[in-house]
């Protein structure tokens, strides 16, 4: 198991070694590194310095002034901001879905783009979101994506939408997930220090569904990395673009 993959083709490579399948929960993108500004689509387009100031306005909640930040840069840009936020997006995409081993399930992160998705993904890697697949005897479900947010990353969905992908998967052993459920301990970040948005939506299924596991990325250093909610063992697998480790689950 691995998530928030977020450039790490090198380790990626070898995160597979040994098990019998890897599950990706998204997030392979890398646009912006927050431990090392140089790294990513935003300082290669517009360099360290702009890098180091957008983070700090993030991070310091000043979303607006981050968005307008943004405006002047790609404003100052002779490209087509689409344009080259895809051709960014694809080289990267190349590099990271070839190191996926066969076989390989994997679902969407917020900072993913799915459109792209099919063009990438061999046939030893099984793309599901919203969609259930049997591995080893249990039953797993995915739902990919995340829920809206003021960083307004490219793949979020509205609550009633991602709702209906929970509920779609109905009775599962494995819930799997890019976003945790919403409770607190499992969506505070300990460094940015704020709350990520965690789904209700995903907590009401582990009450009524009560799946061995429930298995999640997207906060980085959370304050609690697993919990049990009632029979649901609750795992945050881990930032892989900095751990380069995978989170073994067998059975």
């Amino acid at each position: 198991m691995v998530s928030d993959v977020h450039g790490n083709a090198g380790d990626l490579a070898a995160a597979g070694k040994g098990a019998d399948a890897l599950i990706c929960l998204g997030d392979l993108v890398l646009f912006l590194d927050y431990a090392d500004h140089s790294r990513g689509i935003f300082p290669d387009l517009f360099g360290v310095e702009n890098a180091d100031r957008i983070v700090e306005l993030r991070t310091a909640r000043r979303f607006d002034e981050a968005r307008e930040l943004g405006r002047r840069l790609w404003a100052g840009l002779a490209v087509d901001r689409e344009a080259a936020i895809e051709s960014a997006v694809r080289r990267q995409y190349a590099e990271l879905f070839a190191a996926f081993p066969t076989p390989t399930y994997a679902t969407y992160g917020n900072v993913d783009i799915p459109a792209l998705w099919p063009e990438f993904a061999g046939p030893g890697t099984t793309v599901l979101d919203g969609q259930r697949a049997e591995i080893g005897g249990l039953v797993f479900g995915f739902v990919g994506g995340g829920l809206r947010t003021p960083m307004r990353t490219p793949y979020e969905i509205g609550d009633e939408e991602y709702a209906a992908k929970v509920e779609a998967l109905g009775e599962v052993d494995v819930l799997c997930s890019h976003i945790p459920p919403e409770v607190p301990e499992l969506t505070y970040d300990t460094v940015a220090r704020r709350f990520e948005r965690g789904s209700r939506a995903l907590l009401d299924a582990i009450h009524r569904v009560r799946p061995r596991y429930a298995l999640f990325g997207h906060v980085h250093q959370p304050l609690a990395r697993r919990m049990r909610i009632g029979a649901t063992e609750c795992v945050n697998v881990g930032h892989f673009a900095s751990t380069g480790r995978p989170f073994a689950l067998e059975w």
